[in-house]
């Protein structure tokens, strides 16, 4: 019996919407297994326990000396960095900002916004490195895990002792199985006392959302290397799936239910080459207004070349805190910012505009000296703490 029209059209409906179907769908690969195990392994989330890392022996022995070390160092900077600065930002930080904050040139460096901006649900930091594959941990044994832990803890001392993280220490880490930004970053929950719960990998589409890798997307990006963002920095030896990272994570011990927040880092350049119109900005602009911070920039927003991200920000924050490398006051002053200064400032730390460089020296000549007792960022050409906080002018605090 043939079937009629109607009947016909019905049926291909119904097939189309089983096929369309999410219950269909392929679900994004999580990695959050691979992601505690760099929690407990390389972050030392557990003191000097290997519990719960599936090691023993030699490989136990070499991360039970790892995290002896790392513990040392981690106590150091929270009695330096952490246990100061928590007060001093919740005394100038508005009640009222918005839950996201953007921290552009925040390459390894989730500690300091989780510290500045401790009441944030969403954090995206942007930087030229990319995040880095979770897989090879897993398989290091023997003398190379002693020799990658080893090189992981140089690399983040930078981060431990300065309070931000060295390019070169970033671009070294851009290799191999304990990748710089996925380490750091996982540091960061282990020195705040949270907990990763998810680690997501995924690409912006051009209209700026978000489209998360499943197993078999990975898969077939296998042999495509992620490639520099820049001239002067390097390749990666991993996949192209694994540029973009998105984790989430809560308090240690908190147990389901209880509130979850979310970091992304996205890699890119965000040079006025790349940046007007991507699917970055995109992504950025549906976020709306946000909270800022950058510290350690190399002066980049003081150029014409990142003109465009300082339009961004001074368009979309309502509240920034920076070293000398934010906002450059004659910017801020006119879009309607006021800056608040802390600590001294002679001079930039590296070259960079004597426009600029002399426009922060009144800034700071016209203030009262607002004691600054630990270091954010660069220091200035002297080796003074200082910071500035940028809002809108008559916001308050």
């Amino acid at each position: 019996m043939n079937a009629s029209p109607v009947m016909l059209a019905f049926c291909l409906g119904t097939v189309g919407m089983l096929a369309a179907s999410p219950v269909h769908a392929e679900k994004a690969r999580d990695f959050a297994a691979e992601a505690v195990l760099f929690y407990r392994m390389v972050a030392c989330a557990e003191g000097q326990s290997v519990g719960g890392t599936g090691r023993s022996g030699m490989d136990a022995t070499s991360v039970e000396m790892h995290c002896r070390d790392q513990v040392r160092e981690i106590e150091k900077f929270r009695a330096r960095f952490v246990r100061k600065a928590l007060p001093f930002f919740a005394a100038h930080r508005p009640v009222m900002l918005p839950r996201h904050v953007f921290y552009p040139f925040g390459g390894g460096d989730l500690i300091s916004a989780l510290v500045t901006y401790p009441d944030a649900t969403e954090i995206t930091t942007v930087s030229l490195e990319h995040a880095g594959d979770p897989r090879r941990l897993a398989r290091l044994t023997g003398e190379p895990l002693r020799d990658h832990l080893a090189a992981y803890r140089v690399a983040v001392l930078g981060l431990l002792r300065n309070h931000d993280s060295a390019s070169a220490a970033l671009r070294t880490l851009e290799r191999g199985p304990i990748p710089g930004q996925l380490s750091f970053f996982i540091q960061a929950l282990a020195i705040m006392e949270y907990e990763p719960i998810s680690l997501r990998f995924f690409r912006i589409e051009p209209d700026g959302s978000l489209r998360y890798y499943t197993r078999s997307e990975i898969a077939a990006l296998e042999t495509k290397k992620a490639r520099r963002k820049a001239m002067s920095w390097v390749d990666t030896d991993y996949s192209v799936a694994f540029s973009n990272m998105e984790l989430r994570f809560r308090r240690r011990g908190a147990g389901a239910g209880k509130p979850v927040k979310i970091h992304r880092h996205i890699a890119a350049n965000l040079n006025n080459d790349r940046f007007p119109d991507s699917p970055l900005h995109k992504h950025l602009l549906a976020k709306g207004k946000v909270a800022a911070m950058t510290k350690a920039a190399s002066y980049l927003l003081w150029t014409a070349y990142f003109s465009k991200l300082r339009d961004y920000l001074l368009a979309n924050m309502v509240f920034m805190i920076s070293d000398s490398t934010g906002i450059p006051p004659l910017h801020a002053d006119k879009a309607g910012f006021e800056q608040i200064t802390f600590g001294r400032f002679t001079g930039s730390f590296l070259e960079a505009s004597e426009l600029h460089n002399q426009a922060f020296r009144e800034l700071w000549e016209s203030q009262p000296n607002r004691v600054l007792r630990f270091r954010y960022g660069y220091w200035d050409a002297q080796k003074y703490f200082h910071l500035v906080i940028t809002r809108r002018r008559g916001s308050g605090t």
